[in-house]
C-alpha cells in the first residue's frame, strides 16, 4: 500500500508539472502567434553574412528564367511599359535618357536636354526600387552607362577624349580627372562604367583611336590602371574593354586577328592584365573580332584560360553589343542565335549585351533546355551576384536625390577640365617662336572647329562648352581684335540623295522598282514595290529572302523633275555595277563592278518638267551600295568661304587656322590627310605671308606634306573638352606652356602604315626606296616654348643579378626664357637575347615641372621586371647580358645613355 501511495504520488506530481508545464509552453505559443513571428531573413538578406553564403543563399532560390535575367543587359527603362515582363529582374540597365521603354544602338548615345543628375537619380532609384520591391527575389540592377572621358550624360562634365589624357603622360592628372568623373557617376546611380578602352592602336587609320592611350602597352597600362583604379575605389565598376585586339589589317575596326601568343602577351595583354590585377576591375568587354578564328565573345582560351584561370579573375565578362548574336551574322560560327549563345557561355562569357529587350527572345533557349550546362551557367550567376553584393546594392539600392539635385549647377569641375586640356596640348611645330602670342592685335581664326567646341567619340553634351573661338575672345579682350570666317568645310556637301518628292512612278512618290533573282535583269521579278529614294546599303542581309543568294539585280524607273530651270549634276554612288538612264539615253554605265565610286553628269532640267528615268543595279557579292544623288539645291559656297577668308587676313597679324577630322567607330580612315578644303584653306593663308597657327583637332594622326613646311606653328589640342576654348587660349597668349607628348606615331604617308615605335630589328633597313622610313613625329615627341638640358646620368650599380633593382639618376634644367614642364621619357633595349626584342621599349616616364633656369636631380627606379622578357620556350625570365637606358624627351631623342649588365 505504502508503495502503491508513493507511485500514485509520483504520478500526480508529474501530472501537475506537465500540466503546469504545457500551460507554459502554450502561453509561449500564444505569445508568439500575438507577436506574429517571421521566420529568419534567408542568409542572401543577412548584410552580416559571408558574401559567398549569400551568392550560394540566393542562387539555390532561383529559378531558370531568373538565372538569365541575371546575364542579360539592354538599355532601357520602365517608362511606357509592362513592367511585369521584368519580373524575373534583369542584370541591368542603360537607362534611357529619353522618357521611353527599350534602347537602342544610336539611343545609347543620346541624351534629353531636360536631364540632369536629380531627374537621373531619381529614375534610377523608381527602376531600383521596382526590382527590390516587385519581384520575386528582389534582386536590385546595376545601371551602367559609357564614361571614355566623362560620363555620358546631360549635365557631367566632359574632359579631354582618351588619347588626349594619355597624352598628358600624367597619371597623377589622369586618377584626378577619373576619380571626378566617377563621383558624378556615383551621385547619379550608375554603379558600372563600360570604361577605358585599353587596346592598342597599332594602326593610325583605326577610327577608334581616339577612344585609347595610344600605341604603347606600358603608357596604356598605365593610364588604364590610373582610370579604374579611382573609380573601383569608389566601389564603381569598371569594364575594360575590348578584349582583344579591336583593330586589325588596314587599321580597319573589329577585323579578324591572328596573332601569336608572343605579340598577344608582349603588347595586347598587358594593359587586360593590369587593369585586372592591379587594378581590380569587376568586368571586361570582349570584341567584336576573331581571334584566330574564334569570336572573341566565344574564346574558350581568351575567356576562361587566360583571363579566369591564368590571371584569376573572378569578375564577369560581358559582350560587347550584339556581339554574341555576330557569331552567326557577321562570323558564320554558328548556325544560329541559339548555338551563338551556347558556344559564348561554355566559352566563357557570362553577360550578354543586347540592345532591344525584345531580344531575350533569341538567346533564353540554350539556358532553358539544358544546352549549357548548370555548372557553368551557375558560375556566371555567381559572378554577376557577387559583384552586386560587393556594391552594396542589397543593402543600399538608391542615391541621394538631394545630393543629385545640388550637383545640377555645380561647375567646379571645369577647373580640372581645364587643367586635362592644358596638359593634353601637343606643340609640334613653333617656328622662330611665334607662339606665345606677342605684339598681336589682330587674330584671324578661321574653321568649323573654331566654333563647333566637338568633344569626339563617347561624349555626353558637356557642362558648358567653350569654343575656341569664345575663349580667344574671352582671353585677348579689349586688346586684341579677334575675327572669325568659316574659310572652309570638313565634310562638304557637294550632292544629296534625290528625295521622293521630285521623283514619280505614276501617281506614287519614288520609283517603281522590280527585283530579279539574277544579274541581267531578266525573266520575271520576284519582288516588286515602290521604293521612294535610292539611297541603300545592303550589307548583312541583302533586300529580301527571296534574293538570298547575294546575286541578283534591280531596275528603277519613274521620272523625276526639278523645281527650278537649270543645268544639275545628276549621278549615282555605289560600289556595284549601275547605269543611269534620262529620256532613255545612257548616260552612265559602269556596269562592270569595280570598285566604289561616284559619278556625276551635267542635264538640263526645265522647271517642272517630268524627264523618264531609269536606273539598273547588280550584285554579285554582297556587301552592297548604290544611291541616286544630285547637286539641286546644293549650294557651292566653298569658293565664296575661301575669297572672304584671303580679305580678311589682310588686316590679321596672326592666322589661326582650327582644323579637324572625321574619325570615330565606324570611321575607319584610309587617308589621313585633312578632309574637305581645310588644306586648301591653310595653303591660302600660308600664301599671304602671314604667320599661319594650325591647331588640329581630332582623335589620330595627321598627314601634312601639303603644308606643314610653310606653317608657323602647329598645336595639337585633340578634343578639348568642354574646357577647351579657354585652354587653347591661354596656351597661344602664354599663360600656359605646352608639354604635352604624342602617344601614338605620326608618319609621313599612309604607305608607311603600320608605323610604332617598338617594333622588332627589321633584319635590313627601314626606308623605302622613294620614302623614308622614319615618322613625321615619333611616338612621345612634342616641344616646350622652353628648352630643356639632360646631362650627368648615372646608375647606382652598373652589374646586377636578375632580382636587383637600381636607379638612374640624372639632371634636368630649364634652360629657356620660359617656366615649363618637361616630360622625361626612360627607354631600355636588350642589346643581346635568346629571341629578338624591340628595339625601344617605353619602361617609365615624368611630367617634371620647372622654373626658368631651374635644374633637378632626378631618378628612375629600375626594377626587375623590367628587363623581363619571354624566352623561346614562352617563360618569363631575365636573361643575363648588356641592356641599354635610355633617357630623353621622346622615343628620338634620347640624350642620356649607359650600360647595365645583368649576370647570372
Amino acid at each position: 500500500m505504502k508503495f502503491n501511495k508513493i507511485i500514485c504520488s509520483l504520478f500526480l506530481l508529474i501530472a501537475l508539472g506537465y500540466t503546469a508545464f504545457a500551460g507554459e509552453s502554450i502561453k509561449k505559443i500564444g505569445k508568439r502567434v500575438n507577436k506574429k513571428e517571421k521566420p529568419a531573413d534567408p542568409i542572401y538578406k543577412n548584410p552580416k553574412a559571408n558574401i559567398e553564403d549569400r551568392v550560394n543563399d540566393l542562387l539555390s532560390r532561383m529559378t531558370p528564367e531568373e538565372k538569365f535575367w541575371q546575364l542579360f543587359m539592354i538599355p532601357g527603362d520602365l517608362d511606357g511599359v509592362d513592367k511585369s515582363r521584368y519580373k524575373n529582374g534583369i542584370f541591368g540597365l542603360q537607362v534611357s535618357a529619353v522618357s521611353q521603354g527599350g534602347g537602342g544602338a544610336n539611343q545609347m548615345l543620346s541624351y534629353n536636354t531636360q536631364e540632369n543628375a536629380y531627374t537621373l537619380a531619381k529614375k534610377i532609384n523608381a527602376i531600383q526600387r521596382y526590382f527590390i520591391k516587385e519581384t520575386r527575389l528582389g534582386i536590385p540592377i546595376i545601371a551602367f552607362d559609357e564614361a571614355l572621358h566623362g560620363l555620358v550624360r546631360q549635365g557631367a562634365t566632359a574632359f579631354p577624349q582618351a588619347i588626349g589624357l594619355a597624352a598628358s603622360f600624367d597619371t597623377l592628372m589622369m586618377s584626378r580627372v577619373a576619380g571626378t568623373i566617377a563621383q558624378e557617376t556615383k551621385l547619379r546611380g550608375i554603379r558600372d562604367i563600360l570604361t577605358p578602352v585599353i587596346n592598342i592602336a597599332s594602326d593610325v587609320r583605326w577610327g577608334r583611336t581616339e577612344e585609347t592611350y595610344g600605341e604603347d602597352p606600358f603608357l596604356t597600362s598605365q593610364m588604364g590602371l590610373a582610370f579604374v583604379k579611382a573609380f573601383e575605389t569608389q566601389n564603381i565598376i569598371t569594364t575594360p574593354k575590348h578584349f582583344v585586339a579591336n583593330v586589325g589589317d588596314g587599321g580597319r575596326d573589329s577585323y579578324p586577328i591572328h596573332f601569336n601568343e608572343r605579340l598577344l602577351e608582349e603588347i595586347y595583354f598587358p594593359p587586360f592584365k593590369t587593369t585586372v590585377q592591379q587594378g581590380k576591375s569587376r568586368s571586361l568587354m570582349t570584341a567584336y573580332n576573331t581571334v584566330d578564328g574564334t569570336p572573341a565573345t566565344s574564346n574558350y582560351n581568351l575567356l576562361t584560360q587566360k583571363l579566369k584561370i591564368d590571371w584569376g579573375f573572378k569578375g564577369f565578362v560581358i559582350s560587347d553589343a550584339g556581339a554574341v548574336g555576330g557569331a552567326n551574322v557577321l562570323h558564320y560560327t554558328s548556325a544560329n542565335y541559339a548555338e551563338a549563345t551556347k558556344q559564348a557561355i561554355i566559352g566563357g562569357l557570362d553577360v550578354i549585351f543586347q540592345t532591344e529587350f525584345d531580344h531575350y527572345k533569341l538567346f533564353i533557349p540554350p539556358f532553358l533546355d539544358g544546352s549549357i550546362p548548370q555548372k557553368r551557367i551557375d558560375d556566371a550567376v555567381a559572378r554577376v551576384l557577387r559583384a552586386k553584393f560587393e556594391l552594396g546594392l542589397f543593402e543600399n539600392p538608391y542615391v541621394s536625390e538631394s545630393e543629385a539635385q545640388k550637383a545640377i549647377n555645380d561647375k567646379s569641375h571645369k577647373v580640372m577640365a581645364k587643367e586635362a586640356a592644358l596638359k593634353s596640348f601637343v606643340l609640334l611645330k613653333n617656328e622662330k617662336s611665334v607662339l606665345p602670342f606677342k605684339d598681336v592685335k589682330n587674330i584671324l581664326v578661321l574653321g568649323e572647329d573654331a566654333t563647333e567646341a566637338r568633344l569626339g567619340g563617347y561624349s555626353g553634351s558637356g557642362n558648358g562648352k567653350i569654343s575656341i573661338l569664345d575663349g580667344l575672345k574671352k582671353r585677348a579682350g579689349q586688346n586684341v581684335n579677334i575675327v572669325y570666317s568659316k574659310g572652309s568645310s570638313r565634310i562638304p556637301v557637294l550632292y544629296t540623295p534625290i528625295d521622293q518628292e521630285f521623283l514619280k512612278a505614276d501617281t506614287a512618290k519614288g520609283l517603281a522598282a522590280e527585283y530579279f533573282d539574277n544579274l541581267s535583269l531578266s525573266g520575271n521579278p520576284v519582288l516588286s514595290r515602290i521604293d521612294q529614294v535610292i539611297n541603300f546599303m545592303w550589307t548583312l542581309h541583302s533586300p529580301n529572302k527571296k534574293l538570298a543568294k547575294d546575286q541578283y539585280s534591280i531596275r528603277w524607273k519613274g521620272t523625276v523633275s526639278a523645281p527650278k530651270s537649270g543645268t544639275y549634276q545628276i549621278g549615282l554612288e555605289g560600289n556595284d555595277g549601275y547605269r543611269l538612264y534620262l529620256d532613255g539615253k545612257l548616260l552612265i554605265d559602269r556596269w562592270e563592278k569595280r570598285s566604289y565610286h561616284t559619278q556625276l553628269v551635267p542635264f538640263r532640267f526645265e522647271a517642272n518638267k517630268n524627264y523618264n528615268i531609269q536606273v539598273e543595279f547588280k550584285e554579285s557579292k554582297g556587301n552592297a551600295y548604290i544611291k541616286l544623288v544630285w547637286d539641286y539645291n546644293v549650294p557651292n559656297t566653298l569658293n565664296q568661304q575661301l575669297e572672304e577668308a584671303v580679305k580678311l587676313a589682310k588686316d590679321a597679324d596672326a592666322i589661326v587656322v582650327a582644323a579637324g577630322i572625321k574619325e570615330g567607330e565606324f570611321l575607319d580612315r584610309a587617308m589621313l590627310s585633312l578632309p574637305g578644303n581645310q588644306e586648301q584653306l591653310i595653303k591660302d593663308m600660308e600664301n599671304t605671308g602671314k604667320p599661319v597657327i594650325v591647331l588640329l583637332v581630332g582623335g589620330s594622326a595627321i598627314t601634312m606634306n601639303n603644308w606643314f613646311d610653310q606653317a608657323a606653328a602647329v598645336l595639337n589640342i585633340w578634343y578639348p573638352g568642354e574646357e577647351g576654348g579657354n585652354a587653347v587660349a591661354e596656351t597661344l597668349f602664354g599663360d600656359y606652356n605646352p608639354a604635352g607628348r604624342l602617344p601614338i606615331t605620326y608618319p609621313i604617308h599612309e604607305s608607311q602604315l603600320p608605323l610604332i615605335y617598338n617594333h622588332k630589328p627589321t633584319g635590313r633597313g627601314d626606308d623605302y626606296n622613294n620614302l623614308s622610313g622614319e615618322p613625321l613625329f615619333p611616338f612621345g615627341f612634342g616641344l616646350s616654348y622652353s628648352t630643356f638640358d639632360y646631362k650627368d646620368l648615372k646608375l647606382s650599380k652598373k652589374q646586377i643579378n636578375a632580382k636587383e633593382s637600381i636607379t638612374a639618376d640624372f639632371t634636368l634644367q630649364n634652360t629657356g626664357k620660359y617656366d615649363g614642364e618637361e616630360v622625361v621619357q626612360l627607354y631600355i633595349r636588350d642589346l643581346l637575347s635568346s629571341v629578338a626584342r624591340p628595339v625601344l621599349e617605353l619602361k617609365g616616364f615624368q611630367r617634371v615641372k620647372l622654373k626658368a633656369g631651374e635644374s633637378k636631380r632626378l631618378s628612375f627606379a629600375i626594377s626587375p621586371d623590367m628587363l623581363q622578357m619571354l624566352n623561346a620556350e614562352m617563360e618569363t625570365l631575365t636573361e643575363p647580358g648588356d641592356f641599354r637606358i635610355m633617357i630623353g624627351s621622346s622615343s628620338k631623342e634620347l640624350q642620356l645613355k649607359d650600360t647595365l649588365t645583368v649576370i647570372k
